[in-house]
């Protein structure tokens, strides 16, 4: 599967790409062997603890800012991990995380492997819902601002932001355990929504006797809230198809307005994130595990500690699909309200929703024979290919929808999961456009005002719950997504569909 060159003109035309040093001191200056234009190998030999070697997605040109914030150093240590197999991945919107760099995918066999939060992180299942309409970007452009001021005023936004929901330990309980399904249940949506999310909005093996009082009282009034950082909601339009049959499968055409939503588990996942990493932290010594990096502290999958995780794990991912589910139906209401009209007069349906930071059990083909494995995916997309049971019957003979998020200024891509990708990357792909600056540095030199201003001009509208938020996600300190799907493409991992352009935004 290759990229042609004028579809690689197309994408990739009258975008800059920011190549900026991070903060964290002197380019990564390890080796790198070229498999060939879109793939490069960390030997297993770069460090003696290596079980696997690494594999990074990137073209010469994101390549430069992969070195610039070490981020390689980090796929290497993940391929000194017990149990590990194939290789520790790296998709071309990588950039440093905690243990594992964001951008990075790790399968582990479950039979001998480990299980480790910081191969999640801590916003577990952030990830990104789409909503179609029948709307066209001419229909929609008058009453833009309007739809974008209502968005602003119904869905509670930014660092600590809490709504009107208030759960019981039965509607704890549900949430939790039920996802998505709770929250249709109440209201919130239609059960067709199900049908368009992973894991059908709610994955199996959730535990609540496993999540902290802490972390119960941190989401208690978050449930609903967009919350802060990269999270947001967006109104795009449908700006270029490339693959006709696909879109007609997914329900997109050109011109079309959609909606995104990207939040996450709140402060309830982080909570729980942050409590394991103190269990895992003892689990190395009481397991005798070694890693090159206390960030990587895990326990085996099968461990008291493994599956205490992993079921408090899928507590918050469940939470997650709640949130989004809930979010999905404020927006769906402002949008009724702004057009004077139905959800179904307006043509709405789920696209599809999907997990970014998560962790699964999944089977997997390895040296010929399938196995079971832990696939930790860590700022990356699921990407499975045709056929595959896990895709909604709508979907399976084309492949999963893969949705990749930009920055507000830039574009966002709706792609197509391939068989490449299970073969390589166990049904991975990119996740977004992944950061070039840190937060701080994003700040220095720049206004909201100025940012908003320059937005306009080029007729997006920006409405954020303050401008050191807004600043902090400046176009200019990530990577071009474009660039970054450019390399998926290329590499076949997963194959573009849609590309989306930003009319409005709504940021924490």
């Amino acid at each position: 599967m290759t990229l042609s060159a004028p579809v690689g003109r197309i994408i990739s035309e009258g975008m800059m790409v920011m190549s900026t040093q991070d903060e964290k001191g002197e380019k990564w200056q390890g080796p790198l062997e070229r498999i060939d234009d879109y793939r490069w190998r960390i030997p297993r030999g770069y460090k003696p603890q290596m079980k696997v070697p690494g594999i990074i997605y990137a073209d010469p040109d994101l390549l430069s800012s992969i070195r610039a914030d070490k981020a390689p150093e980090q796929v290497a240590n993940v391929a000194c991990m017990p149990g590990i197999v194939g290789a520790s991945l790296a998709m071309p919107d990588i950039h440093w995380g905690y243990g594992f760099p964001i951008g990075g995918v790790a399968a582990m066999a479950v039979d001998d492997g480990v299980i480790a939060p910081g191969g999640i992180g801590y916003d577990i299942n952030c990830g990104v819902r789409i909503l179609l309409t029948s709307l066209s970007e001419d229909e929609a452009k008058p009453r833009l601002e309007r739809l974008m001021d209502r968005l602003f005023e119904e869905i509670p936004l930014g660092v600590g932001s809490e709504g009107d929901l208030r759960l019981n330990p039965d509607d704890w309980r549900g949430v939790m355990t039920r996802g998505a399904e709770w929250a249709v249940e109440r209201g919130f949506g239609l059960w067709e929504d199900l049908e368009a999310c992973e894991e059908g909005g709610a994955m199996r093996g959730a535990d609540p006797d496993q999540v902290s009082s802490k972390a119960r009282k941190r989401g208690a009034g978050q449930l609903g809230t967009l919350g802060s950082g990269n999270h947001f909601i967006e109104v795009s339009v449908v700006e270029n198809v490339f693959n006709e049959a696909a879109a007609s499968e997914f329900g997109l055409f050109s011109g079309q307005v959609v909606a995104q939503i990207h939040s996450g588990s709140r402060g309830f996942g982080h909570q729980i994130c942050t409590d394991y990493v103190e269990v895992m932290a003892d689990a190395l010594e009481k397991y005798d595990i070694w890693v090159p990096d206390k960030q990587l502290a895990c326990a085996p999958i099968n461990s008291p500690e493994g599956k205490s995780y992993f079921a408090a794990m899928v507590c918050a991912a469940n939470y997650a699909w709640a949130n989004r589910q809930i979010l999905a139906h404020h927006v769906v209401s402002a949008f009724e309200k702004v057009f004077e009209s139905s959800r179904a007069g307006l043509g709405i349906k789920t696209l599809y929703d999907v997990a970014h930071n998560i962790a699964k059990i999944e089977t997997h083909e390895v040296n010929g024979k399938p196995v079971k494995l832990c696939v930790h995916r860590k700022g990356a997309t699921r990407a499975f290919g045709p056929g595959r049971p896990e895709i909604p019957e709508r979907y399976r003979k084309v492949g999963q929808p893969v949705l990749v998020p930009g920055d507000m200024g830039r574009n966002s891509y709706v792609l197509l999961g391939t068989e490449r990708a299970m073969e390589e990357t166990f049904g991975s792909s990119c996740h977004g456009a992944g950061r070039l600056m840190s937060r701080r540095a994003a700040k220095k030199g720049l206004t909201g005002k100025t940012l908003r201003e320059e937005l306009r001009r080029r007729g997006i509208l920006v409405l954020a719950k303050s401008d050191a938020s807004l600043v902090e996600e400046a176009p200019d300190v990530y990577k071009d997504v474009n660039e970054v799907v450019g390399v998926t493409h290329s590499a076949g991992i997963s194959t573009l569909v849609a590309r989306l352009r930003p009319l409005g935004v709504i940021k924490g």
